[in-house]
């Protein structure tokens, strides 16, 4: 199975932010949008980075009480780590395991077209393993 899947699947809807929004601001649309981490672009939709909870709270272990008013600029992860559509789960499922991340930004070309979790894909590798399970169990049965 390969990344364009899941996207198809759970749509390609990316939730950004700005460079100058506050963490308080980001730690808000995380937790009301139900999910770990937000890609932060400029005003022309550039990519500059992602920012996750893991970012947040190091900040706050780093700044103290102060952190909640300071620019997610200073807190997000510059050194993105991407897929293509046409990447294979088994591959992005290597690469966030040795990278120790959570979420990858899908670009086709230059072009971001989603946006990954480790939720995603490994769910994505379980669905596939069933399948394979279902497929086998049909094939037994038709031997048999």
């Amino acid at each position: 199975m390969i990344i364009g899947a899941i996207l198809k699947g759970k749509g390609t809807e990316v939730i950004s932010v700005g460079p100058a929004d506050t963490v308080l601001s980001v730690a808000r649309v995380l937790s009301e949008r139900r999910i770990g981490a937000a890609l932060v672009r400029d005003a022309g939709g550039a990519l500059l980075g992602i920012v996750s909870e893991r970012d947040i709270v190091r900040g706050m272990a780093a700044h103290g009480p102060g952190t909640t008013g300071r620019s997610v600029e200073e807190f997000m992860t510059r050194d993105l780590v991407t897929v293509a559509p046409q990447t294979l789960v088994t591959h992005a499922l290597a690469l966030v395991t040795r990278r120790r991340i959570r979420h990858l930004p899908v670009l086709d070309g230059d072009r971001l077209v989603g946006l990954v979790s480790i939720g995603d894909l490994v769910k994505a590798r379980i669905d596939e393993a069933e399948q394979e399970a279902e497929e086998l169990k049909a094939y037994v049965a038709a031997a048999g």
